[in-house]
């Protein structure tokens, strides 16, 4: 079990009283979770499916044929067609479907010429794309991709640049200035050209943007934590612990470590906002996930294209606007509650 000081449960308690900010934490976990599940709640695969007696599964199974439920077809079944043939045959047989009964990648020609408005009755409630594509299912893909873009780039540059700061502001001396002349270097490289240049040469992946993204980033961590690292080194318990006979990684991981986490946990909601931001932004100017990748910045595209159609860039817009004030807001709170020397209060 995980103890937690006194000091930090105190400043837990700070940043719940914050209200804007715990509860923007809440809500934007909540919808983390929801789209790690998205298939169960947007899908064009039907959850249950009872025919002849026998119940199936089709959103947690492989294909299957539609001549398996008596369907003509011998491709996949069509679950919306087969829920409503089964409800007017008045049997047994039943189909469940998801909330949203698209997928992010299914293009829907039944009605008008695509983009179609916001409709009920077609289950499309945020409308279709210029290619009849449901706009609130590519929205969820959409935001599960950008968050774990995010996350995962934030976490691997953070490792990174809080490794090689701490080591900087530990040992000092020549080692501390041959990696500041390598950042130095290595930080004139345009990004955008390094982009471009590899987009034009390999196929753009989620693992590239990731690598490329920790490539560009990790180096402003690892100021922040040189800064501090070498602060704290200087301070009486790090002379004690070393007097004592501790090793360097028991002062590093033990001591040093644990008293700069303040910075980490303050910076990151920042860096995840910033990093939601640059994948929106390549994905807008073309140099992003392929298609049909779902893709906030691919939605903005074509809401910026298509103005006579404002559902497509009045649900992308809100979309983004919404989650970046939200991580602004817990960004906030953390360092009111976090920051010993701010007492600003929140209502």
């Amino acid at each position: 079990m995980i103890k937690v000081s006194p000091l930090t449960q105190k400043k837990i308690r700070h940043f719940k009283e914050i209200k804007r900010g715990y509860w923007s934490f809440v809500a934007l976990s909540i919808m983390l979770i929801l789209s790690l599940f998205a298939e169960l709640l947007i899908n064009s695969k039907a959850l249950v499916v009872k025919y002849d007696g026998s119940y199936y599964f089709p959103v947690v199974s492989d294909v299957r044929l539609g001549s398996e439920f008596g369907q003509e077809s011998s491709s996949e079944a069509d679950y919306r067609v087969l829920q409503k043939a089964f409800e007017a045959e008045g049997g047994d047989n039943f189909v469940i479907l998801p909330l949203v009964p698209w997928n992010p990648y299914e293009q829907d020609f039944s009605g008008d010429f695509p983009p179609t408005a916001p409709s009920a009755e077609n289950k499309h409630y945020l409308g279709t794309d210029v290619i009849g594509r449901d706009i609130l299912a590519r929205l969820v893909y959409g935001f599960r991709t950008a968050m774990g873009f995010a996350l995962l780039t934030m976490a691997i540059s953070y490792a990174i640049g809080t490794a090689v700061g701490c080591a900087m502001g530990f040992w000092g001396g020549k080692f501390d200035l041959f990696v500041q002349r390598l950042i130095e270097i290595w930080s004139m490289v345009p990004f955008l050209y390094v982009i471009m240049i590899l987009v034009s040469i390999v196929q753009p992946t989620f693992a590239l943007f990731v690598a490329i993204n920790v490539l560009f980033t990790w180096m402003g961590m690892t100021w922040y934590m040189r800064t501090m690292t070498y602060k704290e080194a200087a301070r009486e318990y790090v002379m004690a612990a070393r007097a004592l006979g501790a090793s360097t990684g028991r002062i590093l991981f033990n001591h040093i470590l644990p008293n700069t986490m303040v910075m980490i946990v303050t910076l990151a909601p920042f860096t995840i906002a910033a990093n939601i931001t640059a994948l929106t932004a390549l994905d807008y100017l073309g140099l992003g996930l392929m298609p049909p990748t779902p893709s906030w910045g691919e939605l903005l595209q074509q809401g910026k294209s298509n103005l006579d159609s404002p559902w497509i860039v009045a649900s992308v817009v809100t979309s983004i606007v919404l989650v970046l004030v939200m991580v602004t807001f817990i960004g906030e709170a953390i360092r009111a509650a976090f920051d010993p020397k701010k007492f600003t209060r929140y209502v």
